[in-house]
């Protein structure tokens, strides 16, 4: 039996993730549970699983979730610091599933631990990829990417060398507009935005997947996960989200990883890691698919992907201060304050106008985030 914290446990990654746990009891044993604010189903989860500890992020909520816990023998607490806490109890393997530069704090304090992280949160390797990367050389941990393409790459470079590598392709899937035109574009709202076509996913991420953001965020992750070289990752556009990436090799070898519109297939991979388990989702059944189409990335109506391509290039606090001003138009969209192509817009305008140092420890990360945040939101005052 092993041990698991999953951080992040009533998102859609915490869904997944304890599906395949639900499916395979007698292999885990739950250390922590933690959750924004959603106290209900968290306490249902930690009673479930009968975690030992649960951990609620918003701290207000913390008296709520000790009412629920009650006569449960589960220890609850509060606060951001609880979750780093919880994430430095040491599982054997730590899924970090918090969206956001939130869950930055917490996944560092499982890294530290030189276990296992299942990394689900790509923004902590978007802001922090150098203090992130030098804590997993030093301490030994193993971060095993979750993301569909990530784990796909890392399915397919098993057991080869880097230096063999000729192109590290990651798939997109082009999201809910990607045959729309530019006056289509500008006039879409949140609710067409987080219908994505092929996967299930929270608003936030779909709204980056709509943009191309996602790949774009995704391109700096693998650039800091698979130490090739930025020229050697590119981005193609593949609808139908059956290869999820490719390695292409010196020799002319392509390998691809293929596999259904399931986030329990890439986290069962990170979970059984490296051995297989079973999981519930359908084989694919490539005759009825038909057809496996690619397209290449238009970066005239999706600028996202071009900016992070730059933002890689630059380095240092470029990644952070895009990802925080992503963060803030994505939000301001979903609100219905900006329209669609004034994402990457502003995105563009807060990396012409903010170019701070290169952080050297997790609390710069902290202050050029805020600052970028607090640069993006002033686009939308009124001059």
């Amino acid at each position: 039996m092993r041990t698991l914290t999953l951080l992040g446990a009533t998102g859609s990654i915490g869904a997944s993730t304890l599906d395949l746990v639900r499916r395979n009891r007698d292999d885990w044993h739950v250390v922590a549970l933690t959750a924004h604010s959603n106290v209900a189903d968290l306490a249902r989860l930690a009673r479930e699983f009968r975690a030992d500890i649960a951990v609620i992020a918003d701290a207000a909520m913390l008296p709520a979730l000790r009412e629920a816990l009650a006569g449960s023998g589960i220890a609850a607490a509060g606060g951001e610091d609880a979750l780093v806490e919880a994430a430095a109890r040491g599982a054997d393997v730590t899924v970090a599933a918090i969206v956001g530069c939130a869950g930055l704090a917490p996944t560092m304090a499982a890294i530290e631990c030189g276990r296992t992280v299942a990394l689900a949160n790509k923004e902590a390797l978007v802001s922090a990829g150098e203090i992130m990367t030098a804590a997993v050389a030093r301490t030994g941990a193993t971060l095993l990417p979750v993301d569909s393409e990530h784990n796909a790459i890392f399915q397919c470079l098993a057991g080869n060398d880097h230096g063999d590598v000729r192109w590290i392709t990651l798939t997109a899937s082009g999201g809910p507009f990607r045959d729309w035109s530019h006056d289509q574009l500008a006039a879409a709202t949140p609710a067409q935005a987080v219908k994505h076509p092929n996967w299930d996913m929270g608003a936030k991420i779909s709204v980056d997947s709509a943009t191309m953001f996602n790949k774009g965020l995704e391109l700096i992750e693998a650039f800091h996960l698979f130490p090739v070289g930025l020229d050697r990752l590119r981005i193609i556009v593949h609808p139908q989200s059956i290869i999820h990436s490719m390695v292409e090799y010196r020799d002319g070898s392509t390998l691809a990883q293929l596999g259904p519109s399931d986030m329990r297939v890439p986290i069962a991979s990170a979970l059984a890691w490296p051995q297989r388990m079973q999981t519930p989702c359908a084989p694919l059944d490539l005759a009825a698919i038909g057809e496996l189409t690619f397209r290449a990335p238009d970066e005239d109506r999706f600028p996202a992907t071009r900016l992070a391509r730059q933002a890689a290039q630059a380095g240092g606090a470029t990644p952070a201060v895009l990802n925080a001003a992503n963060e803030i138009a994505v939000a301001a969209f979903l609100a219905g304050q900006v329209g669609f192509t004034r994402i990457a817009a502003m995105v563009e305008d807060v990396l012409s106008r903010y170019a701070p140092p290169a952080p050297a420890v997790l609390a710069d990360v902290f202050a050029v985030d805020a600052e970028a945040r607090a640069t993006a939101r002033g686009l939308m005052q009124p001059a």
